[in-house]
């Protein structure tokens, strides 16, 4: 494991006044995460924020409104990841139950259409007859200046949802609801893509109720909350008290049984009981075999699956998901072998490093280099950009991913105000973007990368730390606690899954399945034996059996044989002494 300094998050000196009905570590960690109110941990639906804060969203409604009064034909834009599948799978369900008669889906090709609204898409469209009269676009379209230009020039009407951020000049659409849009008042600027889309729905439901234009019985719209709390997971979007009411609603449906059928087929071909599923299951089970149609064939199957109403058939496109999924693993695999080999190239150590990493190698899979750069990410704490070649053969598209401290779309603007015309497009968020340049301008660009990393970082800011909520007390250390950290969530992005550090004695350790590093534990202050396990470790680890370890871990229920039993699930650990 890459040595990390271990930091422990700070706690607030008072958490009185709020939580008393709490058991005092949840009243601890929750406060550790900024909450400082009751409200905050309210996560009915009365308390999401109003969908009429959304700028756009009335013109949006009365387009779709007018669809679905005058039997309009409405195509659903979407994209070729887990928010994009799942923003979908919700506009179609919703607008269906809402009225709107003809509908139909489209997702860009990764490899042929690239990213969003293109002009190609609309004149495909044209080719095949298959214009709609509305087009509403889900997890894309914000930076869609010539596709919209293409589609209103054939007399289409565009409805943008979108979540990303916008650009110096926002397309000429017939209605744009993204909270990240200029002068947008809403609240949750951390909306994913499938929030968006629902609040839409809610909004227009709201019309139609008022109007007495909805259908009998009025549709539940909370029917799709699993496919928004899927989405918003597995996008990574800060869970702020908003998307912590969607992820919960979501994670209780799920629990019930009361999900979308490839939802719970997802979940079973995983192995997952879904009666005890918590939000890192959606983002580490479910959404990878989700993405991976998109990664390595046509996300197209991933809607399919969620859309799918019976339990065959909703399990037959798992299957196919999950042989994706495993497909994508060892490509990946394969891939991060030959990243290291080049970094290893590069320099002799992580200090010889550039700051900014730019990665190419000419048999990189287009599907597979965001996750690549997330692996190269966390082994050098470095942002990190892999390259793979574009079909045309000119060109290189780059999939980047941040380190804290470091805005990457920001990065690239200064790359583009400094060098313009080097990135051909380019788009993001805070933590992972997006671009293509020309092939010839790989090291152009790499030095260019590099230099804006150098002008925004620190040289502290590269060295790679693990934050922790400090040890658990001998009296917390058990299986309770565990349970109650599960239930406890939801978990995710700006309000992570609670991670403790502690010293130990290390009783034995042996190396299992090839890479896992099994462990058996004392606390140093006293106690009894713990189970312990460390993923992915490499067959390669030093003796802690000689110096004790101290070990950053989250406590796990572990059902082995009938019994379950305390078993810490260990994120990082080093010698003592």
């Amino acid at each position: 494991m890459t040595p990390k300094k271990i930091l422990r998050r700070p706690q607030p000196s008072d958490v009185t006044g709020w939580g008393q009905n709490l058991p005092p570590i949840l009243r601890r960690l929750y406060a550790a995460r900024g909450v400082h109110s009751d409200d905050q941990l309210q996560y009915t639906l009365k308390h999401l924020a109003s969908p009429m804060q959304l700028r756009g969203i009335d013109r949006a409604v009365e387009l779709l409104a007018e669809a679905v009064a005058q039997k309009q034909r409405v195509m659903v834009l979407g994209d070729f990841d887990a928010d994009g599948a799942t923003s979908t799978a919700v506009a179609m369900l919703g607008l269906s139950m809402l009225g709107v008669a003809a509908i139909d889906f489209r997702v860009p090709s990764r490899f042929s259409d690239g990213y969003g609204l293109t002009p190609g898409i609309i004149h495909r469209l044209q080719d095949e007859g298959d214009l709609p009269d509305l087009l509403v676009t889900v997890d894309n379209g914000i930076s869609a200046i010539e596709g919209v230009r293409a589609a209103r020039e054939l007399g289409i009407k565009v409805v943008i949802t979108d979540h990303h951020l916008a650009g110096d000049e926002l397309p000429d659409a017939d209605a744009i609801v993204n909270p990240n849009q200029p002068d947008c008042p809403f609240l949750s600027k951390n909306a994913a893509g499938v929030g968006v889309m629902f609040y839409v729905l809610t909004a227009l439901r709201k019309h139609l109720r008022d109007n007495n234009l909805l259908p009998d019985p009025e549709p539940n719209l909370g029917n799709l909350l699993d496919l928004v709390a899927l989405g918003t997971v597995a996008d990574v979007v800060p869970l702020d008290h908003n998307n912590r009411i969607f992820v919960e609603q979501g994670i209780r449906r799920i629990r019930k049984g009361e999900a979308r059928p490839g939802i719970l087929a997802l979940l079973e071909v995983a192995g997952r009981d879904y009666t005890e599923i918590s939000a890192t299951d959606l983002g580490f089970v479910v959404g990878p075999r989700l993405n991976a149609a998109g990664r390595l064939d046509d996300m197209s199957i991933g809607i399919a699956c969620l859309l799918a109403d019976s339990r065959d058939e909703a399990l037959r496109l798992a299957r196919e998901l999950d042989n994706f999924n495993r497909e994508r693993r060892s490509i990946e695999k394969d891939m991060k072998t030959q990243a290291q080999d080049l970094l290893a190239s590069m320099s002799l150590d992580v200090e010889g490093l550039p700051w900014g990493l730019a990665l190419f190698d000419q048999d990189w899979h287009q599907g597979v280099i965001g996750i690549l750069a997330a692996r190269i990410r966390e082994q050098t704490h470095r942002p990190t950009i892999a390259f793979a070649p574009d079909d045309d053969g000119e060109h290189l598209k780059g999939s980047a991913r941040s380190i804290p401290g470091l805005h990457i779309r920001d990065a690239l603007a200064v790359v583009d105000a400094k060098n313009p015309g080097l990135m051909k497009k380019y788009g993001g968020h805070a933590m992972a973007a997006g671009m293509t340049i020309a092939r010839d301008d790989l090291e152009r660009f790499s030095n260019a990368f590099d230099q804006a990393v150098r002008d925004t970082l620190k040289p502290e800011d590269l060295e790679a730390a693990i934050t922790t909520d400090g040890p658990l007390t001998p009296d917390e250390l058990n299986l309770d606690t565990a349970y109650l950290l599960k239930r406890a969530g939801p978990w995710g992005q700006h309000f992570p899954e609670p991670v403790f550090d502690g010293e130990f004695r290390v009783v034995s350790q042996r190396i299992v399945g090839e890479n896992h590093l099994k462990l058996v534990l004392q606390p140093v202050e006293g106690g009894g034996i713990i189970d312990g396990i460390a993923f992915n470790t490499g067959p390669e680890v030093p003796d802690f059996t000689r110096s004790g370890a101290r070990v950053v871990y989250k406590p796990d229920a572990n059902t082995f044989r009938g019994r379950t039993n305390l078993q810490l699930l260990v994120d990082y650990l080093e010698p003592l002494g």
